[in-house]
């Protein structure tokens, strides 16, 4: 009896070949899917909102995961200049988290900084454990740190 309700319990857990997962370049038809999953952890707090005017814009900066066929993460890689790059907007979907999904889209957003000569890479985060399991740390190197001042309360 148990091996059978365990039998149904592992039929019914979906398993991701991350080998499989796609990591490419956003075009301009995942827009919307785009705008869907970031909507579900903006709704959280997680994430801050972005606009669909905010997310054409940064269109050429974003890397998306699919797997046949569907969305299952993205980030953007944001160049404010030479020395600094940001990772925004990284958002796996719920049924993909624990894979590697987020690794690998990191990833990709760190080897387009590394094509571009870009020095430092941040990323501004509340999963501060995720980040730093792919090589981020709270510091900069040489002993500096970037310090932040809100402004108001409301985004």
């Amino acid at each position: 009896m148990e091996t059978t309700l365990f039998a149904d319990f592992l039929a019914t857990v979906e398993v991701f070949d991350v080998a499989k997962v796609i990591i490419r370049p956003a075009q301009h038809e995942d827009l919307d899917a785009l705008s869907a999953l970031i909507r579900e952890f903006v709704d959280e707090g997680k994430l801050l909102p972005r606009t669909l005017d905010e997310l054409e814009e940064l269109m050429a900066s974003f890397f998306v995961a699919e797997l046949d066929g569907e969305l299952l993460g993205c980030a953007a890689l944001e160049v404010y200049n030479r020395k600094l790059a940001e990772i925004r907007s990284l958002a796996v979907s719920r049924r993909a988290q624990g894979y590697g999904v987020g690794r690998k889209l990191v990833q990709a957003c760190v080897d387009r900084a590394k094509e571009l000569e870009i020095f430092e890479v941040m990323a501004i985060s509340a999963s501060d454990e995720f980040f730093r399991a792919v090589g981020f740390d709270y510091t900069l190197p040489r002993l500096r740190k970037a310090y932040f001042l809100q402004t108001r309360d409301d985004l």
